[in-house]
Parts: C-alpha cells; structure tokens; sequence
C-alpha cells in the first residue's frame, strides 16, 4: 500500500558550500537510501532516537515534502494525490489549534474540512467526543484544556473519517495512564483488512503492545524492522534479567556470580542464556529461597532498539 523506494532528502542551506565562523555549511541528509513497504491490514510502528529522521520520513509520506531521490507511493500514486483522492486521518506530534475555538465547534469544523457529509457532521463530532471523553469539555475553548485533553481532542480530529490510511505522530504524549490504555483499545478497533495504522513513538513499550512490525531508524537509514509478535515469543537469548526474591539475595550472587544488588531482594544478573537462567533459578527454589519474580530488564523490543542502534540511545526513549 505505502512503499517508499531508494528515498533519500536532503536539506540544502542558503550558505551550502560556504564557510561560517570558519565552518564549511553542508548539507543535512534527513534521509537516506531508505525503502520499505508497509501492508494494509498492519499496525506498523515508527522508532529512533531524536534527529533520526522520523519526521521527515512522516512529512514525505504526507507529501508535505517531495523526496531528493527515489520514491514514496501510496497505492502506486504519489501520497499528495492520493490523499486529495482518498483522505488520511493525521495526528502531528504537536497538536495546533486555534485556542479561542471551543471544542465541539472545533470536531465541526475539522469535520467539514475533512468532507463528512453536512448531514453528518454534527452526528459524527458528537460520536468522537464520546470516543474520546470530551463530552464534558465540549463548551471549553481550546486554551483551557489540559495537555491531555488537548492530545486527546487531536486523536479525534484524526479519526473524524473512516480513512484507509491512519498516521498517528507521538499520539500517547501527554496521556494518562488511563487514557493511554484506552488509546490501546481504540487502535485495535481500527484494525481492518483494508487499513494501514502508522504510529510513531518514542514509548517503545506501547509500540510493543501495538504494533505487528516496529521499523527502527536512526541517521536517516533503514536500521532494522522487528516483527514484534515474533521477537514477544521469542525472548532475545544474552539480556541481562532482575530476580526478586524473598530476603536479602545473598543466595543469588552465590548462584549468579556477578549479580549486582538493585534494592531490597532484588538483584540484576549478568547476560546469559534462558536455560541458564532458568537452571539457576531451580537451583535457588530447590535450595530454600523463595523467588517472587523474575523479567529481563529490557523488553524483547527495547533490546531490539538498543542493538540496531547503540545502547545510549534507548536512554532518551
């Protein structure tokens, strides 16, 4: 449905070439020799550290910007025509509305932009405010509602049409943790054989939860697509894991040499195998301890991230 082949953008300053307090300006390669087809039917995730090219990626698949080479199709056409031909549902990482407009008058509007009938557009304004929880807040102006309810206003403006292609830049910013799991809910409603659902995020955790493929990206290149479902059942072999235990965890770094204390009967060991670990864990039960929990501290996809693109990144996710 959506394919973007060989595609590259450049960013070229005024003062390319030139030098600037003794600096030669270059050129910003945003992206790079990138291509990947993403399937309707799919919930696919968008991840990378900052400046990896993530936005431009996006503002290209908007048609916002033209590629400095190769191509970005949807559905064989160029995505600017395909979207005045279809529509897209679309949620910017920084929600902008006009903050003297009230809420409700804001979904009308959007509604009308976005080509809902005029029949239906009072109909449908009231439908997403009732998907969103804004019900309450339908006579507010938009400068007094909180970062959340203002997230959660632009989810619905995004989803006002029944659109083939959804894309959904930072949706959960700002999000409580009730909303973000009801966010959860609502993506997988969208799910249809027909509809293609891109979501970027930096919460590589609800990514997880999401998302069937997380294509990772970082110096405007292609670094790795991670088939989440798979790689979930699939615990990545060689991370290192957290036990809990009932006591002080001495017993631990007898079995595990090398563990490292994190608190009160909690201890990290070192990287190994999943029959290792699970033999030292039997060797700790069968020896008296009693053992309450134990994960690995990074999640399948996390470490996913953190091998295609360097450990220090995944700190800022």
């Amino acid at each position: 449905m959506i394919r973007f082949t060989n595609a590259g953008k450049r960013y070229r300053p005024l003062l390319a070439g030139m030098r600037y307090r003794g600096q030669l300006v270059r050129e910003v390669r945003a992206l790079e020799d990138f291509s990947l087809e993403m399937r309707a039917g799919e919930v696919v995730g968008l991840a990378g550290p900052n400046g990896a090219g993530k936005s431009t990626l996006i503002a290209l698949l908007m048609g916002f910007l033209a590629p400095s080479e190769g191509s970005v199709t949807i559905d064989d056409l160029p995505p600017r025509r395909w979207i005045e031909r279809n529509g897209i549902g679309y949620l910017s990482e920084l929600v902008n509305i006009p903050p003297g407009w009230r809420t409700y008058d804001t979904l009308r509007r959007y509604a009308l932009l976005a080509g809902v009938p005029t029949d239906r557009v009072a109909s449908r304004a009231t439908e997403v405010m009732e998907l969103l929880g804004l019900e309450e807040h339908r006579a507010k102006r938009v400068r007094h509602l909180s970062k959340g309810n203002l997230q959660r206003l632009g989810l619905a403006q995004a989803l006002l049409c029944d659109e083939r292609v959804i894309v959904l830049d930072e949706p959960t910013h700002g999000l409580d943790p009730v909303w973000t799991q009801r966010f959860r809910d609502i993506v997988n409603a969208l799910r249809r054989d027909d509809r293609l659902v891109l979501i970027a995020s930096h919460n590589l955790d609800e990514l997880a939860r999401l998302a069937d493929r997380v294509v990772i990206v970082d110096h405007g290149r292609l670094q790795r697509i991670v088939d989440v479902r798979a790689t979930t059942r699939d615990v990545a072999e060689g991370a290192p894991y957290r036990i809990v235990v009932a006591g002080d965890g001495t017993a631990v770094a007898r079995v595990f040499p090398g563990a490292r204390t994190i608190g009160a009967g909690e201890v990290e060991v070192t990287a190994m195998s999943i029959a290792k670990l699970n033999a030292g864990v039997v060797a700790l039960v069968q020896g008296g301890t009693v053992v309450t929990a134990f994960y690995p501290v990074h999640s399948a996809l996390e470490q996913q991230f953190r091998d295609a693109v360097g450990a220090g990144a995944s700190e800022g996710t």
